[in-house]
């Protein structure tokens, strides 16, 4: 069965006057958009490795996950606020906008740095809002796809890149 395209919308960010580094996604799935929640996908790796780098596991309630990335230093959103997409693919994605990045960074000074949930995170927020940032001061990294499309990459070695979050936060104590 095809699905049809329609436009899909992200969610607010999850960030406090906490945050200092932002993970961002491209757009929420459609599990994650039933949900109500980010990574809601089962086979998304993301709160695996969260669990790993905070404890932030999926043992723990969604609410429980987002309070302990919080103490961390940690918030989430995505590149996009709304596309057309069928299914849940990045590659899928069209009729890209933004997210309003300029407002979320003079409203959180304290974040430093960005960290792309994947390449199509990653293309949207350099095609889309770096133009508009202006003064960009943050480190932009870019960190492996936790989605299920990505399965190219064994678990243990995610993880080992994602230490790279852990460490940017280490490093701004």
């Amino acid at each position: 069965m095809k699905s049809s395209l329609r436009v899909v919308y992200s969610f607010p960010p999850v960030v406090s006057r906490n945050s200092k580094i932002l993970i961002l996604g491209s757009m929420p799935g459609e599990v994650s958009l039933k949900a109500h929640q980010y990574y809601a996908h089962p086979r998304n790796a993301f709160w695996r490795i969260m669990d790993e780098l905070f404890g932030a596991g999926p043992s723990l309630s969604y609410q429980e996950r987002l309070t302990v990335l919080d103490h961390a230093g940690v918030a989430l959103w995505d590149s996009l606020r709304a596309c057309t997409r069928p299914g849940s693919l990045d590659s899928a994605i069209r009729d890209e906008q933004a997210n309003d990045f300029v407002t979320l960074f003079v409203s959180f000074p304290r974040i430093t740095h960005v960290f792309f949930n994947g390449a199509k995170s990653e293309a949207a927020f350099r095609r889309h809002v770096l133009p508009t940032l202006p003064d960009p001061k943050h480190a932009f990294v870019r960190l492996p796809s936790s989605s299920p499309a990505h399965a190219g990459m064994a678990f243990d070695n995610k993880v080992e890149r994602w230490r790279a979050v852990a460490n940017a936060l280490s490093q701004d104590l």
